[in-house]
């Protein structure tokens, strides 16, 4: 899998040595409620073992989950998705492509989810991808706001995601329209 570079940031594979993190990440509440139907944190450094696995099972030209890390210190900061949406039970037709993410606490408000997500949609549009959801709980104001900041439409909420009440934004991407916020380079 690629790693994308912005200006503050590498979008890398995550990494078995990255377990440590990313349990410390998920295993908080304030970072995994908006996470689904049913939010769990994890409980335990195996299950972070096995997600990592599962993440970097997905290998794809455009699709990925990415570990954000500090370009500066190396650091890790959180995660960003770009793949289809799970549809809830009873819904059909195509999976569109979603673009998530979530920060450790000490590194959210600093910019970095908009500038991770902003680095990998240009560089899903130069690979051609021509739209992509942001799927997010109704409550999420945070996310709601970088949503916008990137130009995202709110389309409204509904229930085809998730199994549960979404609310879902949307953005056409162009491989001609530079990237907004931040620059991003491919390795």
């Amino acid at each position: 899998m690629r790693s994308i570079f912005t200006d503050r940031l590498i979008l890398r594979p995550w990494e078995e040595g990255d377990a440590d993190f990313l349990f410390d990440l998920e295993k908080r509440w304030e970072t995994v409620r908006y996470l689904g139907a049913d939010p769990t944190p994890m409980r335990s450094k195996s299950e972070a073992v096995a997600s990592i696995q599962r993440r970097r099972a997905l290998d794809h030209p455009v699709h990925g989950i990415w570990a954000i890390v500090l370009r500066d210190s190396n650091a890790l900061a959180g995660n960003l998705l770009l793949k289809p949406a799970h549809l809830s039970a009873g819904s059909s037709g195509e999976h569109p492509v979603e673009i998530g993410w979530h920060l450790h606490p000490s590194a959210q408000s600093l910019g970095f989810a908009t500038e991770a997500a902003a680095g990998a949609l240009a560089n899903a549009a130069s690979r051609g991808l021509a739209s992509v959801l942001a799927v997010t709980d109704p409550r999420n104001s945070a996310s709601h706001r970088v949503c916008r900041r990137l130009g995202f439409t709110e389309e409204g909420i509904t229930s085809r995601f998730y199994d549960s009440p979404q609310l879902v934004f949307s953005r056409v991407l162009s491989a001609e329209t530079p990237p907004t916020p931040a620059s991003h380079t491919v390795r």
